[in-house]
């Protein structure tokens, strides 16, 4: 896979998750790797942040992060990384940039933004055992069925992920679509119910072998109606949505049967089956557990002062807010508060999809499962801030008087 920004590299751009001031992007350059190596020794600073290799022509071809980026940008240089990824990686580089984040997570967030925009090639090609994430869809009218998709697709009817494993993935797709009969054929297909009219009395071919093994009820062949069809499309939505595991009681009794017949291979493709099945109900069951309790704000301090409210609902971010200091700028943020706790992040309401970060969201605090500590419900915020602002009034630094709360009701996150 190539990378699809080839224009000459200039910045990251702005960062819609960094309601602070963004720090300078800074730049060395050299085409001798060693001098490369010293002026990261001498410039790169022992904190997080994010980082960019560009090649000869001035394209970025790798954007990574680190929770101390001299650390990081260093280990690229040692004498054993020759022939690994990061070898290679250097030896491509002319330039690197790094731009200071205020937070490990800040900068898995900004990384993970940077590495959808630019899309640098070194990021997946050259990657030993790297896997690439997908996402499993339901949808394609007039007949839907399970697919997958590299991005997250908001108009289908259901989308679950990312995941990573692409061979269990293709072999889930095959799976769902054939236990729950719907068809897997291109998009170029005509789908004729039975409820639909029809002009001519055309006899309708199938393009596959599928309805006569009865794995597809074949709307191609007129063999079903459109509340047939969707009944099936709504029992791979519960599944889906993590709502129903029958699949897995079907493909078991499958299997025993088979066993019980002595039918030996089939009885092993079907162990199989299973196995990826349960290995894709647990990963939906772990995205539906965070859509039900991730719901909250996350308050990270910054190693350089910039602290952040991450607001995030249904387990992904949608904005970031900063930490108010003093009593006024605790009242310039309470606005954004409600307005975001009142918001259905729908179009157009200036939030990023919660989707789009789920995935990192989880594994960020199933990894660090102590950081769930300094999260709170959007309406505990005002009892929080309180806190905050009496902790600052025993600082001596701190010598503003208390100033009543306004009076902004929060909905609920």
């Amino acid at each position: 896979m190539d990378a699809k920004w080839h224009e000459p590299f200039v910045d990251f751009g702005h960062d819609a998750l960094m309601p602070h001031p963004m720090a300078t992007l800074a730049r060395i350059e050299s085409t001798r790797t060693d001098e490369l190596k010293s002026l990261v020794s001498r410039h790169a600073p022992k904190m997080p942040g994010v980082y960019g290799m560009l090649d000869a022509t001035g394209r970025l071809i790798y954007v990574g992060k680190s929770k101390l980026l001299r650390n990081r940008l260093l280990s690229y240089f040692m004498p054993n990384n020759a022939d690994e990824k990061a070898g290679r990686i250097v030896q491509s580089a002319e330039t690197i940039v790094w731009e200071k984040q205020p937070s490990d997570f800040a900068a898995l967030l900004r990384e993970q933004a940077l590495i959808r925009r630019f899309q640098p090639r070194l990021n997946v090609v050259g990657m030993p055992k790297r896997q690439q994430q997908a996402y499993l869809c339901m949808g394609n009218s007039p007949a839907e069925h399970f697919y997958l998709s590299r991005e997250f697709e908001p108009n289908a009817k259901g989308c679950q992920g990312p995941f990573y494993g692409m061979g269990n993935l293709h072999r889930a797709v095959e799976v769902l679509n054939r236990l729950y009969l719907l068809r897997d054929c291109s998009q170029k297909t005509p789908m004729l119910f039975t409820d639909q009219l029809q002009l001519f009395d055309v006899e309708m071919r199938a393009g596959c072998m599928r309805q006569e093994i009865g794995t597809c009820i074949a709307p191609c062949l007129r063999t079903c109606s459109r509340q047939q069809y969707a009944a099936q499309v709504e029992k791979g939505l519960q599944f889906l949505n993590a709502m129903s595991t029958e699949v897995l009681l079907q493909v078991e009794g499958l299997m025993v049967r088979a066993a019980a017949g002595r039918h030996y291979e089939h009885a092993a493709r079907m162990q199989e089956d299973l196995r990826i099945l349960m290995w894709l109900c647990n990963r939906l069951a772990h995205w539906k557990r965070a859509r039900e309790n991730y719901s909250f704000a996350y308050e990270v301090r910054g190693c350089d002062g910039r602290d952040i409210w991450y607001l995030i609902r249904k387990g992904g971010v949608e904005t970031a807010i900063p930490i108010p200091k003093n009593a006024a700028q605790w009242r310039s943020i309470r606005p954004e508060l409600a307005r975001w706790s009142q918001s259905t992040n729908s179009v157009g309401s200036g939030y990023l999809r919660h989707e789009e970060s789920i995935g990192l969201v989880t594994n960020w605090f199933q990894k660090n499962r102590d950081e769930l500590i300094q999260t709170s419900v959007i309406t505990e915020i005002p009892s929080r801030w309180g806190e905050m602002q009496k902790s600052l009034k025993k600082s001596p630094a701190v010598s503003e008087p208390r100033v009543p709360e306004p009076a902004v009701e929060l909905a609920t996150a």
